[in-house]
C-alpha cells in the first residue's frame, strides 16, 4: 500500500512539473477570417515576443498560466491567459477587432455671391465707384476721407473674434482612473489567479496601487507591459503590509 502512494506521488509530481515546462504555441491571428501580418505576439511572465507571418501564424514558449498579449497599431489589444487545455491545443486561433478609423478635420468654408443679399466687397467697390463718378471740388475740404479704410467695420470685425474665441465651449477631456484602467485591462482571474489575490482584496489593491504618484505615470503612458510590471511591484509590497482582512 506504501509503494501504490508513493508511485502515486510521484506520478503528480511529474505532471506538475511537466506543465511548468515551456513548450511551443502555435495559432494564427485573423480579423474577418483574413490572417493578419505583423502581429506582436509577447508573453508577459517571460518577456518572449515574437511576429505573426503573412499567413498570421506565430509559434512562442510558453507554459500554463502564463499570459500572451496580442499588440498591433491598427487593431484593438488583446490577451490570453494560458490555460492547461490551451497548452494542448495544436493551433490557437485569435481574433482581433480592428480599431475605428478616425476622420480627417474637415473645414467648412462659407462662399459668398455677389449682389446676393448684403456683401462687403460689393458695397467697397460701389462706394469707389460712386467716389470716381462724383469727383469732389478740387481744393475744398469738407471733412471726409477719400479711399480711407472703414475703421468701423474693421474694428466690429476684431471685437468679432475676440468674442468667438471667448464664447467658444472648453473641451473637457475625460480623466481616466488608475483602477478603471487596471480593471478594464485585466480580468479577476489576472488578480485571483496571477497575484494570488482574494475577491474582496482586489479593490483595497488597486486603492494601495493608485495611492502611489508612480501609478499616474501608467495612467499617462497607458503601457501593458508597465502596468504588469507595476501590479507585480505593488503587490509584493501590499503582501507584506498587515491585511485589514483575513
Amino acid at each position: 500500500m506504501k509503494n501504490k502512494y508513493l508511485a502515486l506521488f510521484f506520478l503528480m509530481l511529474f505532471q506538475f512539473g511537466f506543465s511548468q515546462v515551456e513548450k511551443p504555441i502555435q495559432g494564427k491571428v485573423l480579423c474577418d477570417d483574413f490572417p493578419l501580418q505583423g502581429i506582436e505576439v509577447v508573453n508577459l511572465v517571460s518577456e518572449k515576443t515574437t511576429i505573426t507571418d503573412i499567413y498570421g501564424r506565430f509559434t512562442i514558449l510558453a507554459k500554463a498560466e502564463d499570459m500572451l498579449v496580442f499588440i498591433s497599431k491598427n487593431y484593438e489589444y488583446k490577451r490570453l491567459f494560458l490555460e492547461k487545455e490551451f497548452i494542448n491545443t495544436p493551433n490557437l486561433i485569435i481574433t482581433l477587432i480592428r480599431k475605428p478609423e478616425e476622420l480627417e478635420e474637415v473645414v467648412v468654408t462659407k462662399i459668398s455671391f455677389p449682389h446676393i443679399g448684403f456683401n462687403q466687397e460689393y458695397a467697397d467697390n460701389s462706394t469707389i465707384e460712386k467716389a470716381a463718378n462724383h469727383p469732389k471740388p478740387i481744393g475744398v475740404y469738407d471733412g471726409t476721407l477719400v479711399n480711407s479704410p472703414d475703421l468701423m467695420r474693421i474694428g466690429g470685425m476684431i471685437l468679432s473674434l475676440f468674442k468667438k474665441e471667448k464664447d467658444a465651449p472648453k473641451k473637457n477631456t475625460p480623466k481616466i482612473t488608475f483602477k478603471d484602467l487596471a480593471i478594464t485591462t485585466y480580468d479577476q482571474d489576472f488578480f485571483s489567479k496571477k497575484l494570488k489575490l482574494k475577491l474582496e482584496e482586489t479593490a483595497l489593491f488597486l486603492d494601495f496601487c493608485d495611492a502611489d504618484p508612480k501609478s499616474k505615470i501608467i495612467i499617462e503612458n497607458a503601457n501593458p507591459l508597465s502596468l504588469m510590471d507595476f501590479l507585480f511591484e505593488k503587490n509584493v509590497e501590499f503582501k507584506n503590509l498587515p491585511h485589514i482582512i483575513n
